[in-house]
């Protein structure tokens, strides 16, 4: 079962550096009623990812990943970045949200969505089922590096976990875990090449 999320963990995110470095975003809510919007062009099963990534942004970034989520990703992956790439795509179609998306992160968002939700959660639910939608929302919202408006850093993750389908679901939670102990040790590796590093150039 963990291998539903094998893309995801090939993408090697770090979660937990994720949280520490959010700013404030817009309501929940709000994105949710805008992610409920979301046209049929971008449901359909025939959606071209790549082309949509384009379309929506000037970097390379985002077609890239679009790319990647086209080759690796099942087509509910692929149905899953539409609908993320529908939310950027609609602040200039039918107005800004209150606060802006953060379009420099608009790859890891659309990863998180195509790579870690919708193996779990068909996107078909995404409109169907508030709790998934919500689910779905926290996602997007922690990896564009948004706090939902409203909470603070430790409610917005546990609300998160709370909803969170890997978490929900005991071989995929502890995958999840093993993914987050890796990352962890990469961290501490990171932080002690960095010393190593600051103090050769300071005794130089």
């Amino acid at each position: 079962m963990a291998d539903q999320l094998a893309n995801w963990f090939a993408e090697g995110l770090d979660e937990h550096a994720v949280w520490s470095r959010l700013r404030p975003g817009p309501p929940v809510d709000e994105v949710a009623a805008r992610l409920a919007s979301t046209p049929q062009p971008f449901l359909a099963d025939t959606v071209d990812v790549v082309a949509l990534a384009c379309d929506v942004f000037n970097h390379t970034g985002c077609a890239a990943a679009a790319q990647r989520i086209v080759e690796q990703g099942a087509p509910a992956s692929q149905r899953g970045a539409a609908m993320g790439l529908w939310l950027f795509a609609s602040a200039d179609l039918i107005g800004p949200f209150s606060v802006p998306l953060d379009e420099p992160l608009a790859a890891r968002a659309l990863l998180a969505l195509a790579f870690r939700v919708a193996p779990l959660v068909d996107p078909g639910r995404w409109l169907s089922d508030a709790e998934r939608r919500d689910e779905v929302v926290r996602t997007f919202l922690l990896w564009d590096g948004l706090l939902p408006h409203g909470e603070d850093a430790t409610q917005a993750r546990s609300l998160f976990e709370m909803r969170d389908s890997v978490r929900r679901e005991g071989a995929l939670a502890q995958a999840l875990a093993d993914h987050e102990h890796r990352m962890a040790v990469q961290r501490r590796l990171a932080d002690a090449q960095a010393k190593e590093a600051a103090a050769r150039y300071n005794s130089e």
